[in-house]
């Protein structure tokens, strides 16, 4: 696909002025309180899946920006008698393939503008990213989850290395599981990273690639209206197999669409037991964190069957 191409669909799948010209929510509009109250139905078992990476100080090849983590008091000066506080401070980078994070709808900027015709001027080193900040989803993003497992559907344990993955196979895949994509869902797609892991060890995916989403598969999503796009990667592919940009699916997504980004959840637990019981939409929690005017927050999704 051609870079013109990409930015065809800047026009085509653009949302903004769909919600109001003040509007930073983007496709989190999409999910009404009745609908997360049908998926509160979806809860039977009681069983709650955390869906976060842990946020590790260790550098490592798959961990390229490590935590910050510093004891101010530890147990070592403890009192033989009487109470003693241990307190620590954490530092970290939400961005990148390290973390379960949340992109805010100012994370990427396109031609000087950001989500909803904003001036990329607006986000300053002095103030932030504000309006159209990770803060929009403050009070958590809690809806219908659905879970599409390429990997199991295709009858292997992960998907390669820079394998791309097209909307007919999001279709298939969500037929294989008998599941429907609906308005306001939150739409999970496993390449099982994690799987590879375990197997063949921890990789570079900045420089050596990883599986994801190609970016003619944002006219899908829009169609469907899906509210938030989650993955155990960066949701696309790398590398994006568009020249001259690497990251072709955020900016759409982002800038032009509202669409919501959640990268690097940890799928593991999640695909086994919706294996186990073939049950693949669950209810679906996003905890990011009141960050003012972040770009982006740590995320703890949590699964509730």
């Amino acid at each position: 696909m051609l870079i013109q191409d990409v930015e065809k669909y800047f026009v085509s799948l653009s949302n903004w002025g769909r919600w109001g010209a003040e509007d930073e929510r983007g496709t989190l509009n999409l999910i009404s309180a009745a609908q997360t109250v049908r998926a509160t139905s979806l809860v039977t078992e009681g069983r709650v899946i955390g869906c976060a990476r842990v946020i590790s100080p260790s550098w490592a090849v798959d961990n390229p920006t490590p935590c910050l983590h510093h004891m101010v008091s530890s147990g070592e000066g403890a009192p033989m008698e009487g109470v003693h506080e241990t307190l620590d401070w954490f530092g970290l980078a939400p961005h990148g393939l390290s973390f379960t994070h949340l992109d805010g709808l100012n994370h990427l900027i396109w031609n000087r503008t950001y989500y909803n015709g904003r001036d990329a001027a607006g986000i300053s080193t002095a103030r932030g990213g504000r309006p159209a900040s990770v803060e929009a989803a403050a009070d958590g993003i809690i809806g219908r989850g659905v879970l599409l497992d390429l990997p199991k559907f295709t009858g292997r344990d992960y998907l390669e290395i820079g394998e791309v993955v097209f909307q007919d196979q999001l279709e298939a895949c969500a037929a294989a599981a008998g599941v429907s994509v609906s308005e306001g869902d939150i739409l999970i797609v496993r390449t099982g990273r994690d799987a590879r892991t375990a197997r063949e060890g921890p990789w570079d995916a900045y420089h050596t690639g990883s599986a994801g989403l190609h970016v003619s598969c944002l006219p899908w999503l829009h169609e469907k209206g899906v509210a938030v796009l989650a993955a155990d990667g960066a949701n696309e592919v790398f590398p994006s197999g568009v020249e001259g940009l690497d990251v072709p699916l955020h900016a759409v997504a982002l800038v032009a669409m509202g669409l919501w980004l959640a990268d690097n959840l940890y799928l593991e637990e999640l695909a086994d037991h919706c294996a186990r019981t073939g049950r693949y939409d669950f209810l679906f929690c996003l905890a990011p964190l009141r960050l003012k005017a972040g770009t982006g927050s740590p995320l703890t999704p949590v699964a509730v069957f």
